[in-house]
């Protein structure tokens, strides 16, 4: 079974993506900061992290930046909402794979899931 883990700091948008992947199959973890999703990155090994890009403690494109140093080839999409293309260009230069964004779509996070992992 597939790791995915959410880092989301609405608990309702990260409930509902959470379900989202558990009834496509997934196993899923998830942090509410910057500073949780380090530390649950590391002990549940994600295949793949959906990272919202504006998260509170540790803001998503520093966590972004930790998470490929403990592992360069990590598989993160971030999280955004309209009008956020600036972030957008600077996470994925920073290693993002792609972005998925709020309202949550299951076509989108589930075409971001397949294209990432195969």
């Amino acid at each position: 079974m597939r790791k995915v883990m959410v880092v989301e700091d609405d608990a309702l948008m990260r409930i509902h993506l959470k379900q989202m992947l558990v009834e496509n199959g997934f196993d899923v973890a998830e942090a509410a900061d910057g500073i949780e999703a380090i530390s649950v990155y590391q002990a549940f090994e994600p295949d793949m992290v959906f990272l919202n890009i504006t998260i509170s403690d540790k803001d998503g494109l520093a966590a972004l930046k930790e998470i490929k140093v403990i592992n360069p080839n990590a598989q993160v999409a971030i999280i955004v909402v309209e009008g956020q293309q600036a972030l957008v260009m600077e996470a994925l230069k920073s290693g993002a794979v792609d972005f998925v964004t709020k309202p949550f779509d299951q076509d989108e996070v589930l075409g971001t899931l397949k294209k990432s992992l195969g």
